[in-house]
C-alpha cells in the first residue's frame, strides 16, 4: 500500500508540476499533457534502465497514466486568474514528487536486493530524472544542476531506504514529509551547497 500511494503522490505532483512550467513557457494544449507525462514518467523510465527492469514495465501503469492525465486536465481547466497561484505552488508540487518518487525508487532497487550504491542512484534519478527532462524541454537550467539545494534530499531519501532507517510503513510516510520539508525549506530559504565557478576572460 505505501508503494502505491507513493506512486500516486509522486504521479500527481509531477504530472502539475510539468503541466505548470508548459503553460508558463506557453505551450499549447498538447505540450502541457507531453510535458506533465514526460515529467510524471520520465524518472521511472530511466530508472527501470539502469536497475535492469524492463522499460514495457512503464506500460502497466494505465491507472498512474489516467491519474495523471486527470491531474493534467484539472490544471489546464482553472480559471486563468487563478494560474498565476498555482505557478506559484510549481516548486511544492516539485518538492512532493521529488520526495515520494526518490523513496519509491530506493525501495524498488531495495526489493531487487541491490547494494546501497544503487539504492541511492535509483533514488536520485526517479527523483529528479522527470523533472531533469522536464527543465530541458522548456528551455531552463534543470534545478538538480544548480547550486539551490534539490538531488541532495533524494541521496538521503536512498540512505534511509538502503540502510534500513526507513523500512516500515509509518518511517518512510515520515521519511515523505522530512525530504519534502527540507526540499521546500531549501527553496524558501535559498539554500546552496558549495559551487566554485570559472570565469575566462577574453
Amino acid at each position: 500500500m505505501t508503494w502505491e500511494i507513493l506512486s500516486i503522490i509522486g504521479t500527481v505532483a509531477f504530472a502539475i508540476s510539468g503541466a505548470i512550467v508548459a503553460m508558463e513557457e506557453e505551450y499549447d494544449i498538447l505540450g502541457i499533457y507531453i510535458l506533465g507525462i514526460v515529467t510524471a514518467f520520465g524518472g521511472g523510465a530511466i530508472r527501470n534502465l539502469l536497475i535492469g527492469v524492463p522499460i514495457s514495465a512503464l506500460w502497466e501503469q494505465g491507472m498512474l497514466f489516467h491519474i495523471a492525465l486527470f491531474a493534467m486536465t484539472v490544471v489546464y481547466l482553472f480559471p486563468q486568474k487563478m494560474l498565476p497561484h498555482w505557478q506559484r505552488w510549481g516548486n511544492f508540487f516539485d518538492a512532493l514528487g521529488l520526495s515520494a518518487f526518490a523513496i519509491q525508487g530506493a525501495l524498488y532497487a531495495e526489493n531487487m536486493n541491490h547494494p546501497l550504491s544503487a539504492v541511492i542512484v535509483a533514488a536520485v534519478l526517479t527523483g529528479s530524472g522527470g523533472g531533469i527532462i522536464r527543465d530541458v524541454l522548456a528551455g531552463r537550467k534543470p534545478l538538480v544542476l544548480r547550486a539551490e539545494i534539490y538531488a541532495a534530499w533524494a541521496i538521503l531519501a536512498g540512505f534511509a531506504v538502503g540502510t534500513g532507517i526507513a523500512n516500515s510503513p509509518i518511517g518512510l510516510y515520515l521519511l515523505f514529509i522530512v525530504v519534502a520539508a527540507l526540499r521546500i525549506l531549501s527553496y524558501t530559504y535559498n539554500w546552496k551547497l558549495p559551487n566554485k565557478s570559472i570565469k575566462i576572460e577574453a
